[in-house]
């Protein structure tokens, strides 16, 4: 049955619509028909239709990684110890990413997106600074049309060694005339530095703009880019630590999205090395969740949310205890969950058709299975997933109404040819990196 006129009804779950107009029901079912959500209520019929017993499981929309620098998903912990930026960028970026091969950016995004889909990552945006040509972009696009994620390509130029300048704008243009369609599940946009030039590039091709922002020296920045009128929502940006109170309300005021990292900023030793969560809170932006990059750590949302969540209110009852004023309230399981589906399905530009279980919307669905030791009872829907659940409890991912894992096992993906060709890719970057 083709995803045109296919009819699926996941029956009997707990459902954490993550739509405030629908809420959650404790038990309900949810209509599929034609790679859209058609229908969520308590109890569903529809004839003809594939029957999914959710009984006792959690159906939620799918996470997005809303800061994942893909090309380096060959490249998992080389360096688990690292604790400074420069360290890594001389390693990986002065020194592995300059043998690149298209091959091996289609490796590295492949890896990353078939994992990602394992843990329930439905959505990521993908801020890719090793597009060294068009036929490496090309090469990313095709790992994440292979896999079936939805994602944001970002392509950004490499820091080092010899690559093709000519992709920019002309590369550019070409991707997006060749390779890209606003009903599409990828959708091109620009990984740069704070560069009012590639901003404008963007901007006459209708594309958003993500950027590594941080520091009091970038802070100083925004005014007078505001006073240009050269920030708004079409700006994505990253970390946000060590910003001052200047830059946050200009952020604000223009719309600027953000991102934070829970983890990286405290492994890399980015400024302050705390993630920005709370600054953004308090400032009325909503932020995504990202988990930045595999070079040290695992990537999942099911990490990031709970080491988000253990400091935030670390920070708060430490100001507590030494007497501060101003003590920031709690941060909630819920909101975090939002960060991890909703708010980042909106700042990579598909918050209109995902992130949420809404009819009309995609059908981009995850599905916990809830019957495993480590979480049952499942006594509260929310806490389960932001406080228990991992990989090995993602029972089924649906993207765009099509099954790309079922009963735990992914589908479309020979995982043996996989591992193969990542260990030889990885083998040639480390020799030539010698």
């Amino acid at each position: 049955m083709s995803l045109e006129n296919r009819k699926v009804v996941f029956k009997g779950a707990y459902i954490l619509s993550m739509d405030k107009n629908i809420g959650n029901l404790p038990v309900g079912d949810v209509f599929i028909e034609e790679k859209k959500i058609a229908a969520v209520a308590p109890h569903i019929d529809v004839e003809d239709a594939e029957i999914i017993d959710a009984t006792g499981m959690i159906l939620m929309p799918g996470f997005t990684d809303a800061h994942r620098h893909s090309w380096q998903g060959t490249l998992r912990r080389l360096m688990p110890d690292v604790s400074d930026l420069m360290s890594y960028v001389n390693d990986i970026h002065f020194g592995l990413a300059k043998y690149y091969r298209p091959e091996d950016i289609y490796l590295g995004n492949l890896l990353t997106a078939w994992s990602a889909i394992d843990s329930g990552i439905t959505t990521i945006i993908d801020a890719s600074h090793n597009t060294r040509s068009y036929a490496h972009a090309n090469a990313a696009v095709d790992a994440f049309e292979e896999s079936g994620i939805r994602a944001l390509y970002a392509a950004g130029f490499p820091l080092a060694g010899e690559w093709e300048q000519s992709f920019w704008t002309e590369g550019l243009e070409k991707l997006q005339t060749q390779r890209f369609s606003s009903e599409g599940l990828i959708r091109l946009g620009i990984f740069t530095h704070m560069n009012t030039e590639n901003w404008d590039i963007a901007r006459r091709l209708g594309i958003p703009m993500v950027t590594e922002f941080l520091g009091k020296e970038l802070s100083s920045t925004l005014k007078e880019l505001q006073s240009k009128s050269r920030l708004g929502p079409d700006n994505i940006f990253n970390h946000c630590t060590g910003l001052t109170e200047e830059a946050w309300q200009i952020m604000s005021d223009c719309g600027v999205k953000v991102t934070v990292d829970p983890r990286s900023d405290a492994q890399y030793g980015l400024e302050e090395g705390v993630f920005a969560y709370q600054h953004a809170f308090d400032h009325g932006i909503k932020p995504g969740i990202g988990t930045d990059l595999e070079t040290a750590y695992g990537g999942d949302i099911f990490t990031e949310m709970r080491v988000a969540f253990s400091l935030q209110r670390a920070f708060a009852q430490n100001k507590r205890y030494n007497g501060e004023e101003n003590i920031p309230q709690p941060v909630t399981s819920y909101a975090l969950l939002e960060a991890a589906t909703i708010h980042g399905s909106e700042i990579a530009g598909f918050g209109n058709v995902s992130g949420s279980i809404t009819p009309g919307k995609s059908a981009d669905l995850i599905l916990i299975d809830t019957n495993a030791v480590n979480i049952f009872p499942s006594n509260d829907a929310i806490g389960t997933v932001v406080h228990a659940a991992d990989r090995s409890n993602v029972h089924t991912v649906m993207i765009a109404g099509k099954m790309v894992k079922s009963k735990g096992k992914l589908i479309g993906v020979n995982l043996e040819q996989l591992k193969q060709r990542a260990e030889e890719s990885v083998a040639y970057l480390l020799a030539k990196g010698k």
